[in-house]
């Protein structure tokens, strides 16, 4: 009999390079595939014709006519999206509505996330683009302009360089998201490039928050309340494949169009779940530096005292996050705790994160008492020791992306 092998992606930002999981032959494994997993990507042609049918707004040509300067948002590192496959057509529509090169500005929307450098630029932008324009990273603790307060008590303050742009544009990725139901839209600017009181504020609201749960959901609906008030012209919202890829785009209005990827997304990212399995894999691509962001479809799966696994595969480690990152042994920004992403009791047995990168200081965002090793191979030893010969598992690809059916139906 000969062991079953399954690849998964991995290692978004350093080569993509899949990773081969072998299996006993006496396991039966269920790879569960989002819908829009193998969806063919958009040509050049493609997306500028898309960017030619906005949803709730005039083009982004027709916006850009009369204007003084440009700022583009553009999502950070812990998103998957391939921002340079967009930007030629975007562009393109902004030098066709009169603006040149050295009146548009790139900031780069981290919210309360560490900065990045030019080797991450060019791999969001594409070579080009940071020899040719102005790109800059957020800082979310000084030069912020005072826009005002939202309905929801939140006190909105945004960065200074996006609001001294009389065109706001914001680029990136719409994908399912445990806070704000859906990426995208509106969080681009906050908390994207908001100050670090205005995310606070808008991360202690409750209410609605679940992936895909968009339409109740306080974040957002703050969010959105607070991208009009700051002056956000316009969103491109891309849903990307499993080979982070952008297989659709809508564009227009923040909110509008938002809306309409939604729909979209809850049909692009759904994946059917299997229920009761001995070991349930999530893995962490394409977002591995948030990789916990795959709990919410594995645990679905497994059952009581089965083993629930991820797979982190990225040399960053878990990402730096200012506000609900840990800075020391008991200690981290204003939103930390030990169990701020898993929290027990657990109806697994067991959580155990496979790592080739391991930093300690990481156990903390995967659940107190995690299991941590550096190979899938010594995951395996302690897989079969605690399951035998015979296994039901769950293997979820892209997890940190997909939602499951019966979540998206309900929604």
């Amino acid at each position: 009999m000969c062991p079953i092998r399954i690849k998964v992606p991995a290692y978004e930002w350093y080569g993509d390079d899949p990773v081969e999981l072998q299996f006993p032959d006496g396991w039966t494994i269920h790879e569960q595939r989002m819908a829009g997993h193998d969806a063919r990507p958009l040509t050049q042609a493609e997306i500028a014709e898309k960017l030619q049918r906005p949803v709730g707004s005039p083009t982004l040509r027709e916006l850009a006519r009369g204007r003084r300067r440009c700022a583009i948002i553009f999502d950070d590192m812990t998103r998957p999206t391939k921002t340079w496959q967009m930007l030629p057509a975007v562009l393109d529509e902004l030098r066709r509505g009169g603006l040149a090169a050295d009146r548009i500005s790139f900031v780069m929307a981290s919210g309360a996330h560490g900065a990045r450098m030019l080797q991450d630029f060019r791999k969001k932008l594409g070579d080009e683009v940071p020899e040719r324009f102005l790109v800059f990273n957020h800082n979310p603790y000084e030069n912020l302009v005072e826009v005002g307060e939202t309905s929801y008590g939140t006190p909105v303050r945004v960065n200074r360089e996006v609001m001294s742009c009389d065109l706001k544009v914001a680029v990136g990725a719409l994908m399912p998201h445990f806070g704000y139901g859906f990426g995208g839209g509106a969080k681009m600017l906050l908390p994207g490039v908001a100050g670090i009181d205005t995310i606070w504020h808008n991360h202690d609201l409750g209410g609605g928050v679940g992936p895909g749960r968009v339409e109740e959901n306080q974040r957002r609906l703050d969010a959105e309340e607070a991208a009009r008030m700051a002056g956000l012209d316009f969103v491109v919202n891309a849903l990307i494949n499993a080979d982070r890829d952008v297989a659709d785009l809508v564009c227009g209005d923040v909110v509008e169009a938002h809306r309409e990827g939604v729909k979209l997304g809850r049909r692009h990212y759904a994946t059917p779940t299997v229920e009761d399995a001995d070991v349930s894999i999530g893995n962490g691509y394409p977002m591995a530096n948030e990789g916990y962001k795959a709990y919410h479809i594995a645990v679905e799966s497994v059952r009581e005292g089965g083993d629930l696994v991820f797979l982190l595969y990225t040399p960053e480690g878990c990402r730096v996050h200012y506000y609900n990152g840990r800075f020391g042994a008991d200690y981290g920004g204003r939103g930390w705790r030990p169990d701020v992403y898993i929290r027990r009791p657990w109806r697994m047995g067991r959580v155990i994160a496979v790592s080739p990168h391991l930093m300690k200081a990481d156990e903390a965002y995967y659940g107190e008492g995690s299991l941590w090793v550096k190979s899938w191979t010594e995951a395996l030893r302690l897989l079969e020791d605690a399951h035998g010969p015979e296994a039901r598992v769950a293997l979820y690809p892209c997890a940190a992306m997909q939602i499951s059916e019966r979540n998206a139906a309900e929604l």
